[in-house]
């Protein structure tokens, strides 16, 4: 299966023998032709199905803490598709939850993921520098859940939900993004947004998993 090299959509190419001679940021998809995504480049472990799914449901919803280890090592190795590309030095940022969630959950997945992947990274790229500041981005606004909107509403849904701390040493750096999920992108493009006004110089986007856009369409449709 061959993928956009932006996005990480899948893309439906009629001859994969011709895609796989073309330089990886040359295989987009319509979506990124068309727009191209403020960040750099999105990367995700693998598909949000069978039994990533049912892991990242084990972590996310059932509170079994202990699994985010072995997700962590899963997105540690799609982190490492970025090495080539991304800065020596990256500034990591685990997307924020809004507070009163998070007390409800008892932690933010994301940061379980972020530094359990961090950990692995720790040892097996000793070279790349990948620095935690999870408290760099805020939730500020509660926002609805976004698994019953569509794209056009998950992006509405999410404006001004995010800001960068006053503090935040950000200006001219480059930001690795850590999500569970990456589902339509809207979450992704709205922390770069904000993270690219705030100063960055450039934001990486790396995920557990990835729902692609059929996919998200469907449980669109399904609870529409």
């Amino acid at each position: 299966m061959m993928l956009c090299g932006c996005c990480g959509e899948a893309l439906g190419m009629e001859d994969e023998r011709v895609a796989q001679q073309m330089p990886v940021e040359q295989l987009l998809c319509s979506q990124c032709w068309n727009a191209r995504p403020n960040y750099q480049r999105a990367v995700a472990y693998g598909v949000y199905q069978d039994e990533l799914r049912e892991m990242v449901h084990l972590l996310k919803y059932e509170r079994v803490r202990s699994i985010a280890k072995p997700l962590g090592a899963m997105l540690a190795n799609a982190i490492t598709m970025l090495h080539r590309d991304a800065a020596r030095q990256l500034l990591v940022v685990a997307v924020p939850l809004f507070p009163a969630k998070q007390h409800q959950r008892g932690y933010n997945q994301a940061v379980l993921l972020a530094d359990a992947a961090l950990a692995r990274l720790s040892r097996s790229q000793p070279e790349w520098a990948l620095q935690p500041s999870h408290d760099t981005l805020r939730r500020v606004r509660d926002t609805e859940s976004q698994f019953a909107l569509t794209p056009k509403g998950r992006s509405r849904n999410l404006q001004g939900a995010f800001a960068v701390q006053p503090d935040a040493l950000i200006v001219g750096r480059e930001v690795l993004l850590i999500d569970d999920i990456y589902t339509t992108g809207a979450t992704a493009r709205e922390c770069a947004r904000v993270l690219l006004r705030a100063g960055a110089s450039k934001v990486w986007v790396a995920t557990l998993a990835r729902a692609q856009t059929e996919m998200a369409e469907r449980w669109s449709d399904s609870l529409g």
